[in-house]
């Protein structure tokens, strides 16, 4: 063997030495990448299943398309609401696949305005109403935002919905306004109740009913008091719970300024410090209301309490006496108004067949309307001493203040009349066209009902078989003028 092929075989023999070793070395490199991307295969299938599983499990429902509009991600929330799997069907076809309908859960739900369809086509959807009406399931209303989804290199893949569940929000809701519908009507019952009562009472007083009058007041008062004792015993009660309620709102507010993105946004949406503000004002109110029916039952129980006094032959002047003994602390002098005056001028009379009692209220209802007038007279400053309205065909006396005058006379053997004249600044003739219209007042609210001298024109006129007439002028005062028989004449005779 020549020197130069010993040194060709000794060359091969290191060449492939190193190819070995390079060799092995390669192999050692690609089994290490081979167990790094093993590594990373496995992290992102842990990661992804890690997605898939948050995904699935949150309550609210979250679909998605890909690139070309096919579904591909239904949550086991979607799926339930939905009462089905995604079905990879065109666009076109998921409203009536789906069941899909617009918040009032009755219009079917147009595919363009689809949410996910809208976001599909690049649009940012937030809170969308719609409502989901799957056979043999009940309706859920919900609220859907989404939006488009992009790759890195901004190129589409596709669109994701997120659908919050509000049924049993609209189920409160929806609760609440019967509620408050119900109390409104429930009020609305109870004041044509009582106005019904009012109107029942103006009929009967000329009925000879009072007393049956009286027990039906008393009965239906109660029924009404007890539901409004407990609307009121329970106002009581809300408000200290809403109050527990409102501190504990104040303490997270304290403890938790910054609350979680969700809970900032319900924050807003609701408008929590309003809600805050208002609610102690609406209770407020409510408890008004309830007083105002609790006064209103008080008021029909004392009424009710009159019974009716038999017809008997009286003294008419006796009956006028006790009741101006009764309204003397009105006519006595108050502030800047001097005291109010009284003139009698009696004159002679039979003793009279009447119901006594009743009378005494007519007498009562004009005197003190007749005081009413001439206070608010004087507290306007058109109250005038020269006004001297006419007592009859004549002239009164010349008064040097407020003053009431009283006149009886006996009219006719079978008739007597009674004139009760004051000194204020009279009425319009429109006015004294509705005097003795049932609930008819110009007083102001609360102080007068408008019944009283509806009530003495029945106690008159249907009682009594008597008139009762009105005269005045604006400036003039006014004159009331009752006339009755002086024998009772059964109303069947």
């Amino acid at each position: 063997m020549s020197r130069s092929t010993s040194v060709d075989i000794r060359d091969r023999k290191q060449s492939e030495v190193q190819l070995r070793k390079a060799k092995a070395a390669l192999e050692s490199v690609v089994r290490e990448r081979t167990l790094e991307l093993q590594a990373t295969v496995l992290q992102l299938r842990r990661e992804q299943e890690f997605t898939q599983v948050v995904v699935e499990n949150v309550s609210d429902g979250v679909v998605a398309c890909d690139a070309e509009g096919r579904l591909k991600l239904f949550n086991r929330a979607a799926r339930e609401w939905h009462g089905c799997d995604p079905r990879e069907v065109p666009p076109e076809l998921w409203a009536t696949l789906y069941d899909l309908y617009e918040a009032d859960g009755i219009t079917p739900l147009a595919t363009e305005r689809i949410p996910l369809l809208r976001a599909f086509q690049g649009e940012s959807v937030r809170q969308a109403g719609m409502a989901i009406a799957a056979q043999g399931q009940e309706t859920r209303y919900i609220l859907a935002s989404g939006d488009p989804l992009f790759d890195a290199a901004g190129q589409k893949i596709g669109a994701v919905v997120a659908m919050h569940d509000i049924t049993e929000r609209r189920k409160s809701e929806a609760a609440l306004r019967q509620s408050e519908a119900q109390l409104r009507q429930r009020t609305q019952e109870l004041e044509a109740a009582l106005k019904e009562l009012q109107r029942t009472q103006s009929q009967l007083v000329q009925s000879e009913k009072m007393s049956s009058l009286g027990q039906l007041v008393a009965g239906v008062a109660h029924e009404i008091n007890n539901p409004v004792n407990f609307i009121y015993g329970n106002l009581a009660h809300a408000n200290a719970y809403i109050q527990d309620l409102l501190n504990l709102v104040w303490l997270y507010q304290q403890h938790y300024p910054n609350p979680v993105p969700a809970v900032q946004q319900e924050i807003q949406h609701v408008d929590l410090d309003f809600l805050l503000a208002d609610l102690p004002k609406l209770l407020s109110s409510m408890r008004v209301g309830a007083e105002r029916i609790q006064k209103i039952v008080a008021s029909l129980r004392t009424f009710s309490r009159m019974d009716e006094a038999e017809c008997k032959a009286v003294d008419i002047h006796e009956g006028i006496d006790s009741t101006l003994m009764i309204l003397q602390n009105c006519l006595k002098a108050k502030g800047d108004r001097p005291e109010i005056q009284v003139n009698k001028h009696y004159g002679i009379l039979p003793l009279v067949e009447c119901y006594a009692g009743q009378l005494n209220q007519v007498f009562m209802n004009i005197l003190a309307n007749a005081i009413d007038a001439l206070e608010e007279s004087y507290a306007l400053g058109r109250w005038n001493p020269n006004m001297l309205p006419s007592l009859g065909d004549r002239p009164i006396d010349s008064p040097s203040g407020p003053m009431i005058t009283i006149q009886t006379e006996q009219v006719s053997p079978s008739s007597i009349a009674i004139r009760i004249v004051d000194n204020g600044i009279g009425m319009s003739a429109a006015v004294q066209q509705r005097l003795f219209d049932p609930f008819f007042t110009t007083k102001p609210v609360g102080k007068g009902t408008g019944m009283g001298l509806s009530i003495s024109y029945q106690i008159i006129t249907e009682r009594h078989q008597g008139t009762l007439r009105c005269c005045s002028e604006v400036g003039q005062g006014t004159e009331f003028m009752i006339q009755i028989p002086v024998i009772q004449i059964p109303v069947s005779q």
